[in-house]
C-alpha cells in the first residue's frame, strides 16, 4: 500500500453543511467516486487530480491554518489510504470530519473521525449502493445525511428512519436537493411528520454561485 492519495483540491472555506455548518474548515477533496448520483455537484472530482504524499497533504492543511478539516470527494473512502490520512491529520492536531456517500466501509476510520454519511434515497438513482452494515460502525455523535428530491424520497426516508431507529442512534440531516426541492416544502413535511431531524441546507450554494469551485 502506498503512502499517497490522488487529490483534486485542498482549500479553506466555510463549512456549508452538517452540525459544523458555518465554521471555518479546510477541505481535502479526494479524486474519484464509484457512484453517479443524479444531482452530483462535484463531478469534476471524478477524474484527474494530483498524487500527493500523506505528509504533503498534512503540510498543506497546516499551512492553511484552520484546525477543522474535512475529507470529501468524490468518495474519499474509495482510496484506501484515506483512513491513514485521517489518523495522520488527527496526530497533527486537526479535528477531522469525513463526508462519505455510504457505499464504502467506514469501519477502518479512526474513532476520532467525525463521520457524515449519506444514505442514498431512490431519487439519487444510487439507493441500491447503500452499505447498510455501516450503521453498525457509526458512533452516536456521527451524522446521517439524506438528500431528497421529491415527496417520494421523503416518505422513503421516513420509513428508513423509523425502521433503523436512526433518530435515536445518530444525528439525522435532511437535505433538499438544490434546485429540485424547495426547502420550505421539506420543512412543511418534517413538521407534519414530527421528525427528530435537522434541516440541512448547503450554505455555500447560497453564499456563492452553486457551481463555484474551491468554496
Amino acid at each position: 500500500m502506498t503512502d499517497t492519495l490522488i487529490i483534486t483540491e485542498i482549500y479553506a472555506s466555510i463549512q456549508g453543511e452538517s452540525s459544523y455548518a458555518g465554521l471555518p474548515c479546510t477541505f481535502v477533496r479526494l479524486t474519484g467516486c464509484p457512484l453517479r448520483c443524479r444531482w452530483c455537484d462535484t463531478a469534476y472530482g471524478f477524474y484527474g487530480g494530483t498524487e500527493m504524499s500523506l505528509e504533503a497533504i498534512c503540510s498543506k492543511a497546516s499551512d492553511l491554518g484552520v484546525k477543522l478539516v474535512e475529507l470529501t470527494g468524490g468518495e474519499p473512502l474509495a482510496q484506501k489510504q484515506c483512513s491513514e490520512l485521517a489518523r495522520m491529520l488527527t496526530d497533527h492536531g486537526f479535528k477531522v470530519l469525513i463526508e462519505t456517500g455510504g457505499s464504502e466501509d467506514v469501519s477502518p476510520l479512526p474513532k476520532t473521525t467525525h463521520i457524515i454519511m449519506d444514505i442514498k434515497c431512490p431519487g439519487s438513482q444510487m439507493a441500491d449502493r447503500n452499505h447498510w452494515e455501516n450503521l453498525n460502525h457509526l458512533k452516536p455523535t456521527d451524522e446521517i445525511k439524506m438528500v431528497l428530491s421529491h415527496r417520494e424520497d421523503f416518505d422513503w426516508a421516513v420509513d428508513i428512519i423509523n425502521k433503523h431507529k436512526l433518530s435515536e442512534r445518530f444525528n439525522v440531516l435532511l437535505s433538499p436537493a438544490f434546485g429540485l426541492l424547495q426547502p420550505k416544502d421539506l420543512v412543511d413535511w418534517m413538521m407534519a411528520a414530527k421528525l427528530n431531524a435537522r434541516l440541512n441546507l448547503q450554505q455555500h450554494k447560497y453564499i456563492w454561485h452553486p457551481r463555484t469551485k474551491g468554496v
